[in-house]
């Protein structure tokens, strides 16, 4: 019987602004405005499309691998929550 691989995290949560609900997440791989991903953490499991980057307060198309960047995010995220493509 095979087992299904474990998708691998994409990113990292590494800060999360609860009243603005934007999550600072640190990417392993170049990931654009519109790309679908899930939150999943102890207590976290949501999906949702990136409307929108921020990079040094600043809007950008897309998180370059390595880079920390501000998304907007409709749930709560938590410091560790991992990021995987949905």
């Amino acid at each position: 019987m095979a087992t299904a691989k474990a998708p691998k995290p994409i990113g990292e949560v590494t800060h999360f602004y609860g009243h603005l609900g934007v999550a600072i997440v640190k990417f392993k791989q170049t990931v654009p405005v519109g790309a679908a991903v899930r939150f999943r953490g102890a207590t976290t499991d949501f999906a949702e499309k990136i409307a929108s980057i921020e990079f040094d307060h600043k809007p950008i198309g897309e998180a370059k691998k390595g880079q920390e960047v501000g998304i907007k995010v409709s749930g709560k995220v938590r410091e560790g929550d991992e990021v995987f493509a949905a």
